[in-house]
């Protein structure tokens, strides 16, 4: 097991570690214009590449269902959460239990001091996104090489296709503007203009075309490539970081994202009799850090960026923290 978590963890934490280095050197534009690229070319090129590889062969057909539910899941049990965030805050400490009370909520007024709508539409982002297309696919090919390429190629598509350029546009968008300012035709107009969803759709529909060799080579090689962009963003973002409070503020969609989620997919496929190796899979995939690409929705719909850096930081970590637990229950 050690060699195995030596060669996950080693592209992870040498690009991410690289990119903390570099934080302190670099101006602080670079950050955000590497975020944009990744944005505009380098995950729509991922996502076209991906789309020309995926086959909806040997059971796969299923994976897009699962994705979709694993985005419902944990979207849902963060909007509980925070309704429950609100209800704890709103309360008023009793006699019977004043100090204890107080503790817990002078401990959540801290970290949650203003439950703003901009911080609810990355609080819900921070526990529902995962990073499938950089981290997952890079740890699922370390682990697992060719084998079971095709579940977490199509399990990353969905997340990427429908929860991340879909779900999520359409939340941060609806977050991002007041009340009075929100139509049903702006969030779908902003769905619909987003650059990866066409990228999908024309890379899904030339699987057919081949390519020259030389090509087909050089974008499987520029995916690789996006995915060490990703994760030198990672480390730089790390790097912007304010101390200890930025950390609390994360716990919640932290725990969500790298322990709940993960452990109610593990269990409910190991109860419909999902092999280990297939099991280990679908719990990297619903378990990975939360996704870069919140940030870039931050910018464009001026959510609470802090919160969803700290998302980053602390899942990333989580996930290292982790792995050992995945690959001993499933090996």
């Amino acid at each position: 097991m050690i060699d195995t978590l030596f060669r996950a963890y080693t592209p992870l934490l040498a690009w991410t570690c690289l990119g903390l280095i570099l934080f302190r050197f670099i101006p602080a534009s670079v950050p955000k214009l590497l975020g944009l690229m990744l944005y505009w070319v380098g995950v729509p090129l991922q996502l076209l590449v991906l789309a020309r590889q995926t086959e909806l062969s040997n059971g796969g057909g299923l994976i897009p269902l699962v994705a979709v539910g694993v985005l419902l899941l944990s979207m849902g049990l963060a909007q509980l959460s925070w309704w429950g965030l609100q209800w704890l805050i709103s309360q008023k400490a009793t006699e019977q239990s004043q100090e204890n009370q107080n503790f817990l909520l002078n401990f959540l007024s801290f970290s949650f001091n203003s439950l703003e709508r901009s911080s609810q539409g990355s609080f819900i982002l921070a526990a529902t996104l995962g990073n499938t297309g950089f981290v997952g696919l890079a740890l699922t090919e370390i682990l697992f090489g060719a084998e079971h390429r095709n579940w977490a190629v199509l399990f990353s598509l969905t997340s990427n296709v429908i929860g991340t350029y879909g779900i999520a546009v359409f939340i941060a968008s609806y977050f991002g503007r007041s009340e009075t300012q929100n139509h049903w035709w702006i969030q779908l107009r902003d769905v619909l203009t987003v650059p990866s969803l066409w990228a999908f759709i024309i890379g899904f529909n030339t699987r057919s075309v081949e390519l020259p060799l030389v090509i087909e080579s050089g974008l499987d090689q520029a995916v690789w490539v996006v995915i060490a962009s990703a994760l030198l963003l990672v480390g730089l973002r790390l790097g912007s970081l304010q101390g200890w409070r930025s950390f609390k503020l994360a716990l919640i969609p932290t725990l969500l994202k790298v322990v709940i989620v993960p452990v109610l997919v593990g269990l409910g496929a190991t109860y419909l009799g999902v092999s280990d190796e297939s099991s280990l899979v679908l719990v990297l995939m619903s378990g990975t850090p939360t996704g870069l690409s919140v940030l870039i929705l931050a910018e464009v719909y001026d959510l609470d960026r802090e919160l969803l850096t700290s998302s980053i930081a602390m899942t990333f970590v989580g996930l290292l923290l982790v792995l050992p637990l995945w690959l001993a229950w499933f090996s």
